[in-house]
């Protein structure tokens, strides 16, 4: 009888443990506005779940149960892809990074277009299954050889760890292209998210090298490129729109370079830019520079107040590597061709808007599509068939265009 006793009192605490964690997330749920996107009600569902998610994570590691981390990226990688008949599928290290190759089964009269992607998630959360569904119908659609790269991931791997990664898996495949059927001159680099910062900063970082091939093109999905100004028009009007929010982008930032997630506040303040950093890239991050249409109800922010204890614990923020947007105009221009999807309902949505500018400041070619009913991590949901959104596929469609290009 005891022992009755004592498991119905532990489910009865775990039982109101999780009505806590649901009406929470129901609470922060509500608070979110929902953006007009196609299929608002979808949305508003994957918000609340994932913010359910987070809210049990962020619990059950001040209980000292799980890292937040580890439960989030369970949620990220998604439910595991069947493997299309249409591709012969492998996995291989480069070097010392994982990576999964899908190679069209069908011939091939030349050596294909080779990808390299590298998936989003902030530097700690996707992974390879998480991109599953995006590289096989990538690789098939535009019948090219399709590299997807398992970088390691923060925190247990400090940054740049990522990068280096994504740039070593680059040059081991413009190496070796030709040994997995690939034209060595016709290989594209590609990221979504935070792998869109990998995936250029990748290209800026091998521009110079003249030991391998020159990556051909880059196509950039609704990346992230800057730290410097984080109050734009799309970080206001996006602030609590969809999946990522401001204050959740910024918290991921800081857990990704391993920082105090209460410098959250400081750092959407603008307290860890000095004013002769935030004079000397005007030219380059400002609201002036979004086009008139982007800027609806746009008000300026007050002026930051700068604390210099903030921006030496955040220095890595004005790193290339971490903030491409920053590097210098030689650098830029000598970028390769350029594909750079946004979103409407992004918070990065400007962040795009300014790299397009910059390039075609310097001469780049760009290509640039605009998803107006798009979100953050829209593509992410490609391939779940009902649970999937119509913008995930304009997306894709896009890709695979600009890709047959080449």
């Amino acid at each position: 009888m005891e022992l009755f006793y004592a498991l119905t009192l532990i489910a009865g605490i775990l039982l109101a443990f999780l009505l806590w964690v649901l009406i929470e997330a129901s609470y922060h749920s509500f608070k979110t506005k929902t953006p007009e996107v196609d299929q608002p009600s979808k949305l508003s569902f994957y918000n609340w779940l994932f913010t359910m998610i987070e809210n049990l994570a962020n619990k059950l590691a001040r209980l000292g149960i799980c890292k937040k981390h580890i439960l989030i990226r369970m949620f990220s990688n998604g439910l595991i892809a069947w493997k299309s008949s249409e591709l012969l599928i492998k996995d291989l290290h480069f070097g010392e990074v994982p990576v999964r190759i899908y190679l069209p089964r069908s011939p091939s009269a030349s050596k294909r277009r080779g990808v390299i992607l590298f998936h989003g998630g902030c530097g700690m959360y996707g992974s390879i299954r998480s991109h599953e569904r995006i590289c096989q119908q990538l690789a098939k659609k535009s019948d090219s050889v399709v590299v997807s790269v398992g970088y390691r991931l923060s925190p247990e791997h400090r940054y740049p760890t990522q990068s280096l990664d994504c740039i070593n898996a680059t040059i081991h495949f413009l190496k070796t292209a030709e040994n997995h059927g690939v034209d060595p001159d016709r290989i594209i680099v590609c990221g979504d998210s935070a792998g869109g910062t990998f995936a250029t900063a990748t290209c800026q970082e091998l521009q110079n090298r003249t030991d391998i091939p020159k990556i051909r093109a880059q196509i950039l999905i609704y990346p992230f490129v800057q730290a410097v100004n984080l109050n734009l028009p799309s970080h206001q009007k996006n602030a609590s729109s969809g999946l990522l929010s401001l204050e959740r982008m910024v918290s991921f930032t800081l857990m990704y370079l391993r920082k105090d997630c209460s410098l959250t506040g400081d750092i959407l303040a603008g307290s860890h830019v000095p004013e002769s950093m935030r004079l000397k890239y005007r030219k380059w991050i400002h609201p002036d520079l979004i086009p008139e249409k982007f800027k609806q109800d746009y008000k300026p922010p007050l002026p930051a107040s700068y604390i210099p204890q903030v921006h030496e614990e955040m220095k890595e923020t004005f790193e290339t590597r971490f903030s491409p947007l920053l590097a210098e105009d030689d650098v830029i221009g000598r970028l390769p061709d350029t594909c750079i999807i946004t979103c409407e309902h992004d918070v990065l949505r400007d962040d795009g808007l300014l790299y397009k500018k910059r390039l075609e400041d310097n001469n780049v070619k760009v290509t640039w599509h605009h998803i107006e009913d798009g979100f953050h991590g829209v593509l992410c949901f490609l391939g779940y068939g009902i649970f999937s959104f119509p913008s995930a596929s304009k997306i894709m469609d896009h890709i695979v265009n600009f890709i047959k290009g080449f």
